[in-house]
């Protein structure tokens, strides 16, 4: 067995994991694990593009009133803060390392997407944004002769000791050997759980790993109700679900029924531009009354060649499929995409355990609140895998959390031996805890979850069933204990907002056979009068 010790480990190569990566090739060593190809991340699929004040006109000041109305009330303000503060130099880092995003007259291209009041969203190469950016950062990485990119390794523990978190055990998945990497400084960033759906946006990679990690190591999750389906995946019978970037609708593409008529109307008045998680549930519900499998997403009065232009890898992809955008109703429906919720951080990445760090997706800091403003993911990415790069090289601590309320322990029972098949998981977490949940289907979605556990093998399939399954049994629970709507969380048979009890994150731990559930008030300040303008 490899038992390695390295000065910095980062598990995970997006657009977080290879930021703070950068950050710390000045201060050490650092070995950089990939659970596929190196390349291969949510930041890969991202065409939507990255929000930052740069443009003429908008200010730091707008980014984060839109973050926080997106959020639902409970965005994190200081959190939010540092996000849209601290973007614009990130960004500019980027365009100094190579970064070609797309222009106009030799300026930077702006556009809008859903929610945001001004143009502000980054693309490349219309909409590869994501490609772009990870292409940069990686050839960046790869020229620095002191950070080690190792692919095909999938974490399975991180290893916990007196003095906090001191490595990782993982599987090589080249020849299915368990091997070791000791080091004090680790960094989670491996990004979502959307492939723990049936239906996702995601790399068929982001079955929530880091969660699963976190959890099994004793770290505190929070938010993790807060799942944002992604209203725009392309429906097609017996094909994987291929994203539809929400700029086509800030282009003005419209969502109609199968007869061609538009329905957002009736749900909001920025109608195709609304916040999507209202986007997401209009479509359910439109799809419901009409007993049709999809909406459609209507693209016929643009002029074709824009198309082509604007949205080179969308308009690829549908001819790949026959579809003409400009003849052709575009089938749609809502997937799993994002988690507002995570590995609790603080501003600096520093989790509940001393030694561990999480940044990007997995990570919550509570800048998105309870469903994240469009094209902020990315900006997430840099600013926090940044700051978290600059932490790992500080005094080993942990961050101590003042928690409000009591705490309550949900019992699990779990037979060892009961297996399941990952599909079915996947079917079964689709079905009761995606976009609508209710009281009922959310406590038979815990018991069959506590009633089952992949065995333990060095398995990699085996592995990802039981991350899905402990990453169901968090989100299950604590979509439960919320009892109101909010944002990304819809319960059925609580369809009110309520803020006079549920101005709270729900956090969650393991211990030994519960899961503790204790709760965080949301602090709200006011942003302080200084206008600033780029």
């Amino acid at each position: 067995m490899l038992n390695k010790h390295v000065k910095f480990l980062v598990i995970g190569s997006g657009i977080a994991g290879a930021r703070a990566a950068l950050e710390l090739a000045q201060f050490g060593e650092v070995i950089v694990l990939s659970k596929s190809k190196t390349r291969e991340s949510n930041t890969e699929y991202a065409q939507g593009g990255i929000a930052v004040t740069l443009n003429k006109g908008d200010c730091t000041e707008l980014h984060y009133k839109d973050t926080i109305s997106a959020g639902a009330g409970i965005c994190d303000r200081k959190a939010t803060k540092v996000l849209v503060q601290e973007g614009p130099s990130k960004v500019r880092e980027l365009v100094d390392w190579g970064t070609k995003f797309d222009k106009i007259k030799g300026h930077l291209d702006f556009t809008l997407e859903a929610a945001h009041s001004r143009k502000r969203i980054l693309h490349a190469k219309g909409d590869a944004t994501g490609r772009e950016i990870s292409q940069t950062l990686i050839r960046r990485l790869k020229a620095l002769s002191n950070i080690h990119l190792w692919a095909h390794c999938c974490a399975t523990d991180l290893l916990i000791g007196s003095s906090g978190c001191e490595g990782v055990r993982f599987i090589d998945t080249k020849n299915g050997k368990i091997q070791e990497i000791r080091s004090n400084r680790v960094l989670l960033a491996t990004g979502g759980v959307g492939a723990a759906f049936q239906e996702t946006t995601n790399p068929s990679i982001a079955t929530g790993d880091g969660f699963a990690l976190a959890v099994k190591a004793g770290a505190i999750l929070s938010d993790m109700e807060f799942i944002q389906f992604h209203p725009t995946a392309l429906k097609l019978q017996g094909k994987r679900r291929f994203l539809l970037t929400e700029a086509l609708r800030g282009e003005g593409a419209y969502l109609c029924d199968a007869q061609g008529n538009r329905f957002m109307d009736k749900y909001h008045p920025l109608k195709e531009l609304a916040p999507r998680d209202i986007v997401s549930r209009a479509i359910v519900q439109e799809t419901r009354k009409t007993r049709d499998v999809s909406a459609f997403l209507d693209l016929r009065h643009f002029d074709p060649k824009f198309i082509e232009k604007r949205f080179p890898t969308v308009s690829s992809l549908l001819f790949q499929f026959n579809l003409d955008p400009g003849k052709n109703l575009i089938p749609v429906f809502p997937a799993a995409h994002y988690i507002m919720g995570g590995i609790v951080t603080d501003l600096w990445g520093r989790t509940s355990i001393p030694g561990l760090y999480a940044a990007g997706e997995v990570a919550c800091t509570g800048a998105h609140g309870a469903n994240r403003l469009a094209s902020n993911s990315l900006l997430d990415g840099l600013v926090f895998g940044a700051r978290s790069g600059q932490a790992m090289n500080g005094p080993l601590s942990k961050w101590s959390l003042k928690l409000v309320g009591k705490s309550h322990k949900t019992h699990l029972l779990e037979n060892t031996e009961t297996r399941v098949k990952k599909q079915h998981l996947k079917e079964i977490l689709t079905a009761k805890i995606g976009i609508l949940r209710n009281r009922e289907q959310l406590k038979e979605t815990l018991s069959f979850l506590g009633s089952i556990r992949a065995k333990k093998t060095c398995n990699i399939h085996e592995t990802v069933t039981e991350n899905i399954r402990l990453n169901g049994l968090v989100i299950a629970t604590s979509a439960l204990f919320r009892e109101e709507s909010r944002g990304a969380h819809t319960r059925t048979d609580m369809p009110d907002r309520d803020d006079e009890n549920w101005m709270k994150h729900i956090l969650v731990n393991k211990n030994d056979d519960a899961h503790d559930i204790s709760y965080q008030d949301v602090v709200i300040t006011e942003w302080e009068p200084q206008i600033r303008q780029y």
